[in-house]
């Protein structure tokens, strides 16, 4: 049996784990299968989370992409991410019972592209290829809009027209990213529309925040969250960017022992679509591995909250 690698003290980020956003998606798909019973469709992930989507899977949450494994009249849910305008033309011209967890913060940047492209703007998005995010929010649109990753990306686009162009963010990226980003839009389109409000969302912005105060008190930053979410990655590589070892795990069996060896403070925080049952799962861990105190940072203290959507709410 190994000797413990004698990690002194774990920080736990504040804020970290769910959002709500992501407690809300979530709740959604649990009160339509108490409601309606099991199957519940899901259209893609929930949340981007091994262990969420397993517990649901579990409680008859069936999970796909294609509307065409759906059967008809089923129950239909679309996933926190958002989906373009032929998805739900196509799930509603199926006659399915359709309930929306995109979240709110999504949708906010769907109705303001709805409402700018009315106006003849065109959009240049920042944000990630291929993620259901982008894909949504750029579907919200037949043409006109253009996906920008980063500055190289900036210098090679090439919009239809400039005197009406605006920007949107993916809400999950880096803040420090985004902004290098828009600079570089700035630069090249300098009367270009920002976004009305930071497209970022609060809780990936609080939880950045928190790893940037976190990252030079601890030897190494271990960061919740599934391979697939993007607001856990940004987490992990905001932190090594500031000079701090850091590493991903989806649960505990994931932490290699070798990270933390000889670490005196071990950072512990979760991506926006992780569950606290798995960080405490990953403290047990580091204590067997020679943790031998667990402190809170102080931080943010996030108490927004979405509703529920009519037909799921305990008064319908």
């Amino acid at each position: 049996m190994s000797e413990p690698t004698m990690t002194r003290d774990v920080v736990l980020a504040q804020p970290r784990g769910f959002c709500a956003g992501v407690d809300r998606a979530i709740d959604i798909v649990e009160h339509a299968l108490t409601k309606f019973g099991a199957p519940i469709y899901v259209r893609h992930e929930i949340v981007h989370n091994t262990f969420v989507v397993d517990d649901l899977k579990q409680k008859g949450a069936i999970f796909i992409e294609d509307l065409n494994d759906v059967p008809p009249g089923a129950t239909l849910i679309f996933s926190a991410h958002g989906v373009s305008k032929a998805i739900q033309a196509q799930a509603q011209a199926r006659g399915f019972s359709i309930f929306d967890a995109t979240c709110p913060l999504v949708t906010k940047v769907h109705v303001e592209v709805a409402k700018l492209a009315k106006e003849g703007y065109e959009f240049l998005m920042i944000g990630h290829k291929g993620h259901p995010e982008v894909e949504g929010t750029m579907g919200q649109l037949n043409s006109g809009i253009h996906l920008v990753e980063d500055e190289a990306d900036v210098a090679t686009v090439q919009p239809a027209q400039t005197h009406k162009l605006a920007v949107v963010t993916q809400t999950t990226l880096s803040v420090d990213d985004a902004a290098s980003i828009m600079r570089a839009i700035k630069a090249r389109f300098p009367s270009v529309r920002e976004p009305k409000q930071q497209d970022i969302c609060y809780a990936t912005q609080n939880r950045q925040d928190a790893v940037k105060v976190m990252a030079g008190k601890v030897d190494v930053v271990i960061v919740v969250g599934s391979p697939t979410s993007s607001n856990s990655n940004r987490l992990r590589e905001l932190a090594q960017r500031l000079g701090t070892p850091a590493y991903m795990v989806d649960n505990p069996a994931d932490l290699n022992p070798e990270w933390v060896h000889d670490c005196q403070r071990v950072g512990l925080t979760a991506g926006a679509s992780a569950p606290e049952i798995l960080v405490q799962e990953v403290i047990a861990r580091l204590k067997l591995l020679g943790a031998l105190s667990v402190q809170t940072m102080n931080g943010v203290e996030e108490t927004i909250q979405f509703p529920m959507p009519k037909g799921l709410r305990p008064d319908h």
